[in-house]
């Protein structure tokens, strides 16, 4: 009877800290003018039409370096902690997939590239980005690992491409700081809106976020699955 007692005195404290918390927000009433100002002049000073783009990429392009810096990190932790494990010999002969998944990879594989490189390249104009690109390119290499027994990436390009991604990503970054504006600052000509060579710095920075997205993510499936084999 007591812990049902308090239990129910707990529940009431906390539906009582909830109800004076919504009691406390403005609903339908913005705090700020933040929204309105990336949506009526989103366009006009960054050349995306894709406001999300632009908020990602320009206005908070700093936190962006952060996500990837997070990404980039999981990514070593789980390499070092794999590094760990004996890996086993060749000698296994790994099992040969089912006839569907082997004719997916043979001819899925270079239409599900072809789709993630699309979306990163127009994250400016339409929705998705760097980060839904090159999560789409990872996928493509998880069903070439799954279809076609025996393949593997290069790790000379992958982790080529995951740096030069990285550093065009700074370096565009540190040219804004350079020019006496922001980290990020969009420096380059915007273009018309609404086409593809438009927006500046965010289509280059999207190619950029899209390859080092897709190589780590893509090295990370790699590891897993060797070591599940």
């Amino acid at each position: 009877r007591m812990r049902k007692l308090t239990g129910i005195i707990l529940l009431l404290i906390i539906a009582a800290g909830i109800a004076l918390a919504l009691s406390e927000i403005p609903f339908g009433i913005p705090k700020t003018k933040i929204g309105d100002h990336f949506t009526s002049k989103g366009v006009e000073e960054t050349g995306a039409v894709n406001i999300v783009t632009s908020v990602v990429l320009n206005y908070r392009g700093f936190d962006t370096l952060g996500e990837i810096t997070v990404l980039f990190t999981a990514a070593i932790g789980l390499g070092a902690v794999l590094s760990t494990f004996r890996k086993r010999g060749n000698s296994d002969i790994p099992e040969p997939a089912s006839l569907i998944v082997y004719t997916g990879c043979r001819f899925l594989f270079p239409v599900i590239m072809l789709t993630g490189i699309y979306i990163f390249i127009h994250g400016h104009l339409t929705p998705g980005g760097g980060f839904q690109g090159g999560a789409i390119i990872a996928s493509a290499f998880l069903l070439m690992y799954l279809g076609c027994k025996g393949k593997r990436i290069d790790y000379k390009i992958s982790t080529v491409t995951e740096v030069v991604g990285g550093l065009i990503f700074v370096g565009i970054g540190i040219t804004g700081l350079i020019l006496g504006k922001d980290f990020l600052f969009n420096f380059m000509d915007k273009g018309e809106p609404n086409t593809l060579l438009s927006a500046g710095i965010i289509p280059v920075i999207y190619i950029a976020v899209g390859l080092k997205v897709g190589s780590e993510l893509a090295g990370i499936i790699d590891n897993l699955m060797e070591k599940s084999e």
